[in-house]
């Protein structure tokens, strides 16, 4: 009898009931502080958190409380109670990191949207790496690793053990501002697959400046992915796609980035993410300086003119970002990045596109950095766009006949060209850049700028687009260096119905 009630009782210790959930069918983002989730606009489906019945099917139920999971492996009021009854037993000495932390915990649907104070002590092979604008970066070993879930059976965190992360030093934090602090938190309320997560917070304890605890990724920003890789045109395209869609969700977040740009496009596992978000500022600025923050080649001429900050500010920065990624070249390397270029940008200076860049692309490039803003694509049409070529089959006897196909099939074998010429000579280490070219956010002022216009120049290109794309494929120019020749190609505007 006592073995038989051993039995029973052993039947009914709780259990894992979770489901795993395909990351194919459905994404992985939830909100921080609130539990709605953000749209998708159709790039895939949502995981519902308000829906009883659609959480049960995708993540199953909670082993101890038989409610259905918010996460995937997850029970937010199981968890958070968790988290609760732990707060007395860690500080970071900062009562509003720690309410921040205290907030992330308790309202966590997922697991990736955990933050914690972690020790300075629990890291391992700390390495130099960096500097950024306003902070150093490290990559470190954590030896516990981020939460990704409770395990009922053991009532422990499972954990990812000696987790390989990023260490993001904040200068002058140590008095760190309630202002930057609320930037950091309305950028760290969702969880998106496209973008870097944060994991936490941490303490250097000799500089007493913060850090954050942030994925790493391998080959780092697009420059150093590109300098280690060859990519064709049908992975640069997949990858623009998924740099879109990152972009996509945090608008449709109701974010902006701020400093979208190529430093901020990382890559781990030939993936980009993007990062940085809302930290193009000094941590310990305490009230609004008169100025914007950013790296002045990225940034839209309407902000350079200190006109508020929208979403299609991005999405010029994207072009900037995407006509760097197809032509490999560093969007005014050559001059100083000072009063003149802010000028000449507001004139309509954009940077040169490569000859051999397939027309498709170039005239997307050139819509998404238009002057005039009610001319650039949403962050929607712009996914749309990429993810209708990601999934594309451009060929000989294809649909979209032998053009497109010739095009792109000319960029490979220049872009292969570039690739080998800066394998065979080094040239990742000797781009010759202006010593007043500079690449990290900063702060800039400047005053009295012409209203931006697209270039005046335009019109007189119009006759010789077409030349100068066949040009291409009869003379193809193989770069041997990255400098940028600040000129432009006057293509027609994107007309997606052919797209």
């Amino acid at each position: 009898m006592e073995l038989i009630n051993a039995n029973s009782k052993f039947e009914e210790k709780p259990k894992n009931s979770w489901k795993c959930f395909d990351y194919g069918e459905y994404q992985g983002h939830v909100s921080l502080f609130d539990s709605s989730i953000t749209e998708s606009e159709k790039i895939g489906k949502v995981i519902y958190v308000d829906d009883l019945e659609k959480r049960k099917q995708v993540y199953g139920i909670c082993g101890e409380c038989k409610q259905p999971g918010t996460g995937e492996w997850w029970c937010h009021p199981c968890n958070s109670e968790r988290f609760k009854n732990n707060f007395n037993n860690w500080t970071s000495g900062n009562k509003d990191i720690d309410e921040f932390i205290q907030q992330s915990q308790l309202n966590a649907f997922y697991h990736k949207t955990v933050l914690e104070w972690v020790p300075f002590e629990n890291f391992q092979k700390i390495n130099y790496l960096t500097s950024g604008g306003f902070g150093k970066i490290y990559s470190a070993i954590w030896t516990e690793g981020h939460i990704t879930f409770w395990n009922i059976e053991n009532q422990k965190w499972k954990r990812r053990s000696k987790e390989k992360v990023a260490l993001k030093s904040l200068d002058n934090s140590s008095d760190i501002s309630t202002e930057f602090l609320n930037e950091i938190k309305s950028h760290l309320q969702v969880h998106l697959y496209d973008v870097i997560q944060c994991h936490g917070i941490t303490q250097d304890p000799d500089t007493k400046d913060y850090m954050m605890i942030l994925d790493f990724c391998e080959d780092g920003n697009l420059r150093n992915y590109l300098n280690k890789n060859y990519v064709g045109y049908e992975s640069k395209i997949q990858k623009l796609f998924g740099i879109s869609r990152g972009l996509l969700d945090i608008h449709n977040a109701g974010k902006v980035h701020k400093d979208f740009h190529s430093g901020n496009i990382l890559f781990g596992y030939d993936n980009p993410y993007i990062s940085d978000l809302g930290m193009c500022q000094p941590a310990n600025v305490k009230a609004q300086r008169e100025g914007i923050y950013g790296v002045l080649p990225y940034m839209a001429p309407e902000v350079i003119r200190g006109h508020h900050y929208e979403k299609a500010a991005d999405i010029y920065s994207f072009g900037i970002m995407m006509n760097e990624f197809i032509s490999e070249e560093i969007p005014y390397n050559d001059i100083p990045h000072d009063d003149f270029l802010a000028i000449k940008i507001c004139k309509g200076l954009r940077p040169n596109i490569s000859q051999e860049t397939p027309k498709l692309l170039s005239d997307l490039i050139i819509k998404c950095w238009d002057a005039k803003i009610e001319n650039r694509p949403t962050t929607k049409e712009l996914c749309q766009i990429l993810k209708r070529w990601s999934n594309s089959d451009y060929s000989k006897d294809g649909k979209d006949g032998n053009e497109i196909y010739s095009q792109i099939e000319n960029f490979d074998k220049i872009s292969l060209k570039k690739f080998n010429n800066r394998t065979k000579k080094n040239n990742s280490k000797n781009i010759r850049t202006h010593p007043q070219a500079i690449y990290t956010s900063r702060l800039l002022n400047f005053k009295d700028l012409p209203k931006p216009v697209n270039s005046s120049n335009i019109q007189l290109n119009l006759v010789d687009t077409d030349y100068a794309i066949q040009s291409a494929f009869e003379n193809p120019i193989v770069s041997e260096c990255l400098d940028v020749q600040l000129s432009e190609l006057d293509l027609n505007e994107i007309d997606e119905d052919d797209d």
